[in-house]
This record gives structure tokens, sequence and C-alpha cells, in this order.
């Protein structure tokens, strides 16, 4: 399989390791086996199937743990997300957050699709029997708001408030304690919500979970990044599948990120 037959989809094989492995640079770093696994003849591309469902095949082929890494070890009010079965996270993030039908995240498992559409029926399950937790949205567009404050109610936690700017973000954020942050990434006065969340994660490891339309220009691997990101205009699943995996490594050390290049 030719090169630029998968440079295309590295960007978003990325999104998916990181969302999985809750890391950027751990989720990277597992990118990085499944090519140097390719290169080195250790692992191949199946020739049989797409070169983006290959890409997310190969990676499978080569992933450790399952993509839970250090997660095993937490412990807090949330820890029941953490038994959220392997398989069950992989075939909600292939399917929600990814796009792939169930046929295709059954191509890239090795699963028939009706097993992956119960281990997806599954995930959902163990996330609506998580805990509640606050969140904060930092949103400047009053629709979208609207949504994700639906989206984020629905799942049974509790929007602690909305915030337009980063301004308003940073005093939310004091005055509430969330523990889950949504961020667009342009605000209302030209502010970033890169630069509020870095301010909120300054203070508290809250996880974030980046919304943009542009999600290329943070997927690049060359800087700080963000772990967990959605792209504009986003589906519900999507946003439900990145709350439960921002929600899943919530205990873990938060980086600051990077500005995206204009």
């Amino acid at each position: 399989m030719q090169v630029d037959q998968i440079k295309a989809h590295l960007p978003f094989l990325r999104r998916y390791a990181r969302a999985l492995t809750g890391d950027q640079d751990r989720g990277d770093a597992q990118v990085r086996t499944a090519l140097e696994a390719a290169i080195s003849g250790s692992a191949g591309f199946n020739e049989g199937l797409a070169p983006r469902i290959a890409l997310f095949r190969l990676f499978h082929d080569t992933l450790e743990d399952g993509g839970r890494g250090a997660a095993q070890a937490a412990s807090g009010p949330d820890a029941r997300l953490q038994t959220l079965d392997a398989h069950a996270r992989q075939a909600l993030l292939l399917t929600a957050m990814e796009g792939f039908s169930s046929e295709e995240a059954g191509q890239i498992l090795a699963l028939p699709p009706g097993e992956v559409d119960a281990l997806v029926a599954r995930a959902h399950a163990d996330i609506e029997t998580g805990l509640k937790t606050r969140v904060l949205i930092i949103e400047d567009e009053p629709i979208i708001a609207a949504d994700l404050e639906a989206i984020v109610s629905d799942l049974g936690h509790d929007v602690c408030a909305v915030a337009r700017t980063r301004a308003e973000a940073t005093a939310a954020a004091s005055m509430h304690g969330p523990k889950l942050v949504l961020a667009d990434i342009q605000l209302a006065d030209n502010s970033s919500g890169i630069d509020a969340a870095n301010d909120i994660l300054a203070a508290t490891p809250v996880p974030v979970i980046f919304i943009t339309a542009f999600p290329e220009r943070l997927l690049t691997g060359e800087r700080p990044e963000p772990a967990f990101l959605i792209t504009k205009p986003f589906l519900p699943n999507a946003v439900k599948a990145a709350i439960s995996q921002a929600l899943f490594f919530e205990e873990q050390p938060r980086p600051a990120v990077a500005a995206a290049p204009a």
C-alpha cells in the first residue's frame, strides 16, 4: 500500500488513538508503533481493505493493552467508567467519533458487524450508569451551546455554566469547579478556547474536549495537542463518545495545549 494512500488518514488515526489512550503522547506513540511495524515488515496492511480501514486495522493489530494504558490504576468517584470493556470503547469510538459503519468497524476489530453493534450498545449502557459530573461549556454560538447542553444533560451530567469568552470561562471555572470542559477553539471576542482551557488547566487537571471545524490543525503530532477533539459540525454520538473517554481518563495530568497555527 502506497504512503499517499494512507497519509490523509493519519491525523484522524491520531485523534482516535489519543481518545482511546487518553493522552497525546501515548496515542501518538501507538500510531508510530503501527507505522514502524509496517515499515519493518513485522505487521502489514491488509491489501483487501480500503486504505483508511487498513490503516486502522494495522493500528489495532499492533495495539498494546487495548489502549487502556495507565487508566488501569485510576480510582475515585468515576471509577465505574474504568470498567468499560476495551472492545466496547473501541467500537464506540470507531463508529461514533470516526464515523465507521458497523461493518467497517468489524473489519478493523476483526469482529462481525452484529458483535460491533452489541459492543456499542454495551458501551452506551455503561456510560449511562456512570456518575454525574459538572460540565463547563465554552461556546459563543447560542444554538451550538444549546445543542451541547442538551447532549450533556441527556447523559445525566450537570451543565454548571456556559461561557462565551476566555474571561467568562476562567471565571466560571473558578466559581463552579467543573470536572469536564467542552471548549470551542474560536470564541466571541476573538479570544481562544485553547487559552481559556490552559488557564483552567493551570489551576486544576480537568479533562478538556475541544471542538473545531479544522481538526487537522490540532492533529499534526508536532506540538502539545489535545487528547480529545470533536469535529464541527458534530453528531451527538460523537460528543457522547468523547465525553465517555474524557471521564474514563479523568485523573490523569493535563498538559497545556499549544495554539493551532493560523
